[in-house]
């Protein structure tokens, strides 16, 4: 009995840490909208009310970051908008290991264990970032042309 617990405790803390990998991209829209939350819960909208702000406010998150990093087409300002989604994921990803790395006696493993969980997971936003879309819909969105043209005037 004491093995089947081991093994059932082994799988879900498997599944937790796959469902952090899996949703590392869609931390920053999700602490957004619990932000909105709590922010109408205060200001007297009403539970439902307060659900309707954070999941509209959430999805607009996600909505903005995926069309403004599909219409830039430079690598800083891509880059920029990668980090603002892989920065919380990072912190998410630090206390995450540090609380998995709660056997761990040495205080100073402890802190190296959380610091390779957050780059971990900072990385895994990043590149979920990155593979949102490539700069290819910019067309679309800022009536540009690639390879931009460049036109020769013969007359002098």
């Amino acid at each position: 009995m004491l093995a089947f617990g081991i093994m059932l405790n082994l799988i879900g803390l498997g599944f937790f840490c796959w469902l952090l990998f899996a949703l590392a991209a869609h931390i920053l829209p999700t602490f957004v909208g619990i932000t909105a939350f709590f922010a109408a819960i205060h200001t007297g909208a009403g539970p439902f009310g307060a659900m309707l702000v954070g999941l509209v406010s959430g999805s607009a998150a996600l909505a903005a970051g995926r069309v403004a990093f599909a219409a830039i087409a430079s690598p800083l300002l891509r880059a920029v908008i990668a980090a603002f989604f892989a920065a919380p994921a990072a912190v998410a990803g630090y206390h995450l290991a540090l609380a998995l790395a709660i056997g761990v006696t040495s205080p100073v493993w402890q802190e190296i264990f959380s610091l390779i969980g957050a780059a971990m997971i900072g990385g895994t936003a990043w590149s979920s970032v990155a593979l949102y879309s490539s700069p290819v819909p910019a067309r679309l969105f800022a009536g540009r042309s690639f390879p931009p043209r460049i036109r020769r005037t013969t007359e002098r």
